[in-house]
């Protein structure tokens, strides 16, 4: 099996960030490898799988593929035409996992796993092939049966060109963050009707796909993970205790197997990785993130990265839809995505006021309208002033998105309803408060009033406890019933479901230590405040309502300074004696142990980058500069969260990236949305139903 071996890794002298890694091992390791002198034409066709093209289209533009010689794209799955003049790139699973609550589930992946190798053998044997050549590229390891039965047939044997193992099975969704695809972790593992077949099975899944990750990155992490707690000898470990543990150990073997026969992989710990799960944290997947990003995703109905806006007919008829990406490629959004939504509009304002005093061309048409431009304005003036197309239409779009939101904000009352949810989780704000709100605020959205409902049931479990669920809320003498405490919200039976389910994402230990608390709900203004989350000392609140922050930033924190405890968080692997002293022990934690592999280039963060732009109106200088916009960082620390990441745990990695000076990478089964996380809170204990038949 021919393996490669390029190196990627922090040893390597020019730096390059996690999802230009991948890029770049897609297409040079990958396509341009493919390139033969006897080809009689330098075009060639790629051949991917449902995973597989995700991969690719996360990391790479179709303009990157068809640059290293790619003229067609196809699906292995489908019939395709013949091209026997022409070279092919197989870019596929080895195994196909499928596992699911079937008492067959072993036999059916057994019988899936050399579904693509047959697919491909078929393409390639006998005398008439589907292409000239194959160059096989698998996403992960592939076993030494599915090679032997490769080269069983001497016809498609004498046709390879190449047959590696490319250990890259993971989404690069962002320069500092990955997912691994398992959209249905939530439900396989926190699940009311608990199976560990079927979630030892996702979990090993996840397992491969993390350790690619480094394999492709040839870093080799010491693993940590968030422990299963209990409180006696009498409290029962669950299968949701034991999530973290589990994953921990698949992502080790695997991570065995690579050390002993992948060449260049590190054999000394050169990074750090933390593994957690959503239970950590249920309060970050729920409220409302206020940065321009999540505001974006949360309020706009965006189909992954596309927005769709409207832009003035060339012909002067109904305005044209447009739909546009927001990407990495897009200067604005690139500099504005983790800014406070008021900061960020008031940089757009800055921005426009600047395009418009330094082009008198622009003067001109700003007068006419009568003063401050509007979006509209701006839309028509890219036909007034076409040499300037580029910059005013990025400027036009970001302005008419900033816009949307903010209306969304006045109409639907939002502030209102972060403040109350921020003071819920501050410990500022109590049951009374909820009930307050829920009688006097009847215009707020069901949605919003579910998610109020369930950072409450987050902060408060005890209440939800299941021998007290009759006792929600006590007034005085009067009781309410949970029904009736929903039926003051409107809410229907499904977002009850929602908010019950909140108590699947505790531990036990944490269940119990909530049920065995004097369930008492007396509106005391004498009782000890009641908060999920800390002011945090020297931390500056710039805006209104940015008081949250989710738990990884403190456990990153804890983790870079060496004061997570281990206790909490054991490690699979110890620091090597052969390198770390006793002594050395906090420095390699830290990453500032002095070996050829803790120093690495690291950009600084566009977040922490000065507002004004070299023209006045867009942020084109901060990707033109960018390569020479480097610092030294330390040893890159990863952290992985099993049932879904948030927009709030990728923005706070990429502000510790600058405070630590480490590159900080956050993965997950998911990135989800609170649309996304509540749909998906529903039905874990929902089992008839699927993804798609529940909406909030």
């Amino acid at each position: 099996m021919s393996m490669s071996d390029s190196d990627t890794s922090s040893q390597g002298s020019e730096y390059k960030n996690f999802r230009q890694i991948s890029r770049d091992r897609l297409l040079y390791e990958m396509l341009r490898s493919a390139k033969t002198g006897d080809s009689k034409s330098s075009w060639k066709v790629l051949i991917m799988d449902k995973l597989t093209v995700k991969v690719m289209s996360y990391a790479c533009k179709m303009a990157d593929i068809t640059e290293e010689g790619v003229s067609l794209v196809e699906d292995i799955h489908k019939r395709r035409q013949p091209l026997p003049s022409m070279d092919a790139i197989y870019f596929i699973q080895p195994t196909k996992e499928k596992y699911g609550s079937s008492p067959f589930y072993h036999l059916t992946l057994v019988l899936a796993s050399s579904r693509y190798i047959v697919i491909f053998l078929s393409d390639m044997s006998g005398r008439s092939p589907l292409y000239r050549k194959a160059f096989v590229f698998f996403s992960s390891p592939v076993s030494r049966e599915l090679v032997a039965q490769i080269k069983k047939d001497g016809s498609v044997l004498s046709r390879i060109g190449a047959l590696r193992e490319m250990n890259l099975e993971y989404f690069a969704i962002d320069s500092q963050g990955f997912i691994t695809d398992n959209e249905r972790a939530l439900e396989d593992l926190f699940g009311d009707e608990e199976s560990s077949r079927r979630g030892d099975a996702c979990l090993n899944v996840m397992g491969t796909r993390i350790a690619t990750v480094f394999a492709s990155l040839r870093e080799f992490p010491y693993v940590r993970y968030r422990a299963a707690k209990s409180l006696d000898p009498t409290t029962m470990t669950t299968f949701r205790d034991l999530i973290p543990t589990k994953l921990a150990a698949s992502v080790w073997n695997n991570l065995m197997k690579y050390k002993a026969n992948l060449p260049n992989f590190p054999q000394l710990e050169t990074c750090e990785l933390l593994i957690l799960d959503r239970s950590v944290d249920q309060i970050a997947p729920i409220i409302h993130e206020w940065t321009y990003d999540a505001m974006c995703r949360d309020l706009l109905n965006m189909d992954g990265n596309k927005y769709v806006h409207e832009v003035p007919s060339k012909t002067g008829g109904r305005p044209e839809k447009k739909e546009v990406l927001l990407e990495d490629h897009d200067p604005i959004w690139l500099e504005l995505r983790h800014a406070h939504i008021a900061d960020a509009s008031e940089r757009l304002h800055e921005k426009m006021t600047n395009f418009v005093s330094k082009n008198k061309a622009a003067q001109i048409h700003g007068s006419r309208s009568g003063g401050e431009l509007s979006t509209r304005d701006l839309q028509k003036m890219v036909q007034a002033l076409p040499q300037y197309s580029e910059q005013i239409e990025k400027l036009s779009l970001h302005v008419d998105i900033a816009g949307k939101i903010n209306k969304i904000i006045r109409e639907s009352g939002l502030k209102d309803v972060g403040k109350l949810e921020q003071d819920l989780v501050f410990g500022d704000a109590g049951t009374k408060d909820i009930i307050n709100f829920l009688r006097t605020k009847e215009d707020v959205s069901r949605e919003n009033k579910l998610r109020l409902l369930m950072i409450y049931a987050a902060v408060y479990p005890e209440k939800f406890d299941d021998d007290k669920i009759s006792k929600l809320m006590e007034a005085g003498c009067m009781f309410l019933s949970l029904n009736t405490f929903l039926e003051l919200a409107r809410l229907p039976p499904d977002d009850t479901t929602a908010i019950y389910n909140m108590r699947l994402l505790e531990s036990s230990s944490d269940h119990k230590k909530s049920s065995i608390v004097p369930f008492s709900l007396k509106f005391d203004v004498h009782k000890k405040k009641h908060a999920a989350r800390k002011d945090r000392p020297g931390e500056e609140v710039t805006w209104q309502l940015s008081r949250f922050y989710p738990v990884i930033e403190e456990l990153v924190e804890k983790l870079s300074k060496g004061e997570l405890p281990r206790n909490d968080y054991p490690c699979m692997n110890e620091p090597s004696p052969t390198i770390h002293g006793p002594s050395q022990a906090a420095a390699v934690r830290s990453g500032n142990i002095p070996t050829p592999h803790s120093k690495r280039s690291r950009r600084t963060a566009t977040w922490a980058r000065p507002r004004s732009s070299d023209d006045g109106y867009s942020s084109d200088s901060i990707l033109r500069h960018a390569s020479s916009d480097f610092k030294k960082m330390g040893q890159r620390i990863f952290v992985f969260i099993v049932g879904g990441a948030t927009r709030s745990e990728l923005r706070a990695c990429h502000k510790l990236s600058a405070k630590l000076q480490r590159e900080i990478v956050l993965g997950s089964s998911s990135l989800d949305d609170p649309p996304q996380f509540i749909t998906k809170l529903k039905l874990l204990n929902a089992n008839e139903l699927s993804l798609d038949d529940l909406q909030i």
